[in-house]
């Protein structure tokens, strides 16, 4: 005999590296970037159809030095993104309204390239999401009975009413 249980689980699971390219406008003639880092990393996830759509942003701050070497500055920058992707689902499962997303960066916003011409600095930041998808499963499972058997209860007297069961046992008039 079997019996099917339903429960929460992974139905769906996948990452993806992702390596976009942006650039910073400055006022100033950038002579070399010193330094570009990433910071406030933030996302979460929604349903688009069967895709899942991370939304997320994050801080950038680049460091460069201008007028012949003899100034720097720092510009920061929050970049905010979209991307589509479309996770896998595994076998006989659906999305419903009560399917979730859980978002993990298995490596953090960071930048992997940058180069900078007069006024102008691309840099490039890779960030790899994984994705797992938790919906309703459902399993069968082999059941050897279909019912429990019932354990034999033993009366136990405890507590108040053996002190009373007790004082009624006892012959005060035993030496008599």
């Amino acid at each position: 005999m079997f019996k099917e249980i339903v429960t929460k689980a992974v139905i769906g699971k996948g990452k993806k590296l992702f390596r976009n390219k942006y650039e910073l406008i400055t006022l100033d003639k950038i002579d070399a970037v010193l330094g570009c880092w990433v910071i406030n990393s933030k996302m979460s996830g929604s349903f688009k159809g069967e895709d899942v759509v991370i939304n997320g942003s994050f801080d950038v701050n680049i460091w460069y030095s201008y007028d012949n070497n003899t100034k720097t500055a720092v510009e920061a920058r929050t970049v905010e993104y979209e991307e589509e992707v479309h996770v896998n689902l595994k076998e006989n499962t659906n999305l419903n309204s009560d399917s979730e997303i859980l978002l993990n960066a298995l490596k953090k916003p960071t930048v992997v390239d940058v180069n900078n011409e007069d006024n102008k600095i691309t840099y490039e930041i890779e960030k790899e999401i994984g994705i797992e998808i938790i919906g309703d499963a459902k399993m069968k499972i082999q059941v050897v009975n279909d019912e429990d058997e019932y354990e034999s209860l033993n009366e136990e007297v405890t507590g108040d009413e053996l002190d009373s069961l007790i004082d009624k046992e006892i012959n005060t008039n035993y030496l008599k």
